[in-house]
């Protein structure tokens, strides 16, 4: 009998269109591998919201798994040695794994491949990292031509069936109780409106792919308008691997009309996010610009009002309905839609001008979505800090885009306390004169915000 072979899984949880299991399960009987290695990642360990998804994730996989009377194993501690300690267990010396690309996985292929023969696939994006380059053969720094670039490369690879058949090994080795990690949080339970708003897994994500294709050519109009149900929600089964790219590609490629080719450009932004952190590993810890290292945050750490401030943006008290809005959604369901992100960050960064690596962090621990890549990515992009970036002195205008995008029902299931006002009102409260129970004086006037952060500006550049 061949010698069993190791899958080593982390952000792949799926066994439909999964080129590693494929690879494994030609080479002998398959034993898959998930392991928790909080202190590799540091600064970006999974945080609550990921580690509640990570939870149904791993159950939902051991479930489907076990439909073949295979079971996943789960170890805790440092990646390398445990597959070290697992090939050992059942006489293996060969891992298979889709690649990775955050620094820390990085480091741990480079490792585990000193020690057990490790066999790496592509499977997470579009093309691989690396494959899409300037004539030159220079990886791209700015979007636009790389995603022209990729687009002359699309479709994307085919997709592999889910194995109908599964080698199993003589026996199993140890396996951690997935109850046992704690992922879930219990002292408050602050996950039901997750709960709510998600079902996960791979079943899931196919569903959730099913009901997109339904209204994706209407993606263009529907994806700005927060009170609808436009964007695709596929993002966290993606960023867990639930469902692949290129699945969802192949799946929606058929469709006419100008939805689906902006969504195109969504996913291709994600394959862009990872191309940028392959250049710059610490591109969610620094700012490209090196610049804005001088420009005068307001700093939560030392400034007690900055301090306060971050906290009510956090908490979705600005007094700012959109914003506020938005905060809230993200708290209650680990999600917020698209241009509230880009609107709520924009608030932070230049109406509080407060450093966005504060924001940065706040949405790594409260989006069930938090993407190295495309955290880090996007914070740079509305910042102006980034190597290809929105300007720092184009500034959102929270009130007017909020009445410009019809957020008034948006704004109501959020925060109940304005359900009351019509609109206009209920887009700028205290801008019309209306006091509201319960609900803050803004932190700041729009265009007083404003002017600071233009100030500011001009001193970093020293105008």
């Amino acid at each position: 009998m061949t010698k069993p072979q190791i899958l080593w899984l982390r952000r792949d949880l799926r066994l439909a269109d999964q080129p590693a299991l494929v690879g494994a399960l030609a080479d002998g009987p398959v034993v898959p591998v998930y392991v928790l290695d909080d202190a590799a990642a540091k600064s970006h360990a999974y945080g609550g919201a990921s580690r509640w998804w990570l939870h149904y994730s791993l159950d939902s996989l051991a479930r489907d798994l076990g439909m073949h009377n295979v079971r996943l194993i789960l170890r805790r501690g440092d990646a390398v040695e445990e597959l070290c300690k697992v090939a050992a267990e059942v006489g293996a010396d060969t891992v298979h794994a889709i690649r990775h690309y955050e620094p820390w996985w990085r480091k741990a292929q480079g490792e585990l491949g000193k020690r057990l023969t490790l066999e790496l696939y592509d499977g997470n994006y579009l093309l691989p990292p690396g494959a899409v380059t300037t004539g030159s053969g220079s990886p791209y720094k700015i979007y636009t031509p790389f995603s022209r670039a990729t687009l002359e490369q699309m479709p994307p690879r085919d997709c592999v069936p889910a194995p109908e058949h599964f080698t199993l090994p003589d026996s199993w080795p140890a396996s951690d109780a997935l109850e046992d990690w704690n992922l879930l949080p219990t002292k408050p339970d602050w996950a039901g409106g997750m709960r709510d708003f998600w079902q996960v897994g791979e079943a899931a994500a196919q569903k959730r792919l099913e009901e997109f294709a339904d209204r994706v050519a209407r993606y263009d109009d529907d994806r700005n308008l927060p009170a609808v149900d436009g964007s695709s929600f596929l993002s966290p089964y993606l960023h867990f691997g639930e469902i692949s790219p290129a699945q969802v590609w192949h799946a929606l490629k058929g469709r006419r009309g100008r939805g689906w080719e902006v969504f195109a450009k969504e996913l291709i932004w994600r394959d862009y996010a990872q191309n940028v952190i392959c250049q710059f590993p610490r591109y969610p810890l620094e700012s490209y610009r090196d610049e804005f290292d001088q420009m005068a945050w307001r700093d939560p750490e030392s400034d007690p009002q900055a301090a306060a401030d971050l906290a009510a943006w956090q908490q979705g008290r600005t007094g700012y309905p959109i914003v506020d809005a938005g905060m809230r959604q993200l708290w209650q369901t680990g999600w917020m839609h698209n241009r509230v992100r880009m609107i709520a960050a924009s608030f932070l960064i230049k109406h509080l001008l407060v450093d966005w690596r504060h924001g940065e962090r706040w949405f790594w621990d409260t989006l069930v979505d938090a993407d190295y890549a495309q955290n880090g990515t996007n914070w740079q992009w509305v910042a102006g800090t980034g190597v290809d970036s929105n300007m720092f002195v184009r500034i959102m205008a929270p009130l007017s885009q909020s009445e410009k995008f019809d957020a008034a029902a948006y704004i109501r299931q959020y925060v109940p306390e304005l359900c009351a006002l019509d609109e206009p009102y209920i887009h700028d409260p205290a801008g019309h004169g209306c006091r509201v129970k319960d609900y803050p004086q803004p932190l700041i006037a729009h265009r007083d915000g404003r002017e600071r952060a233009l100030a500011a500006y001009r001193v970093m550049k020293g105008e």
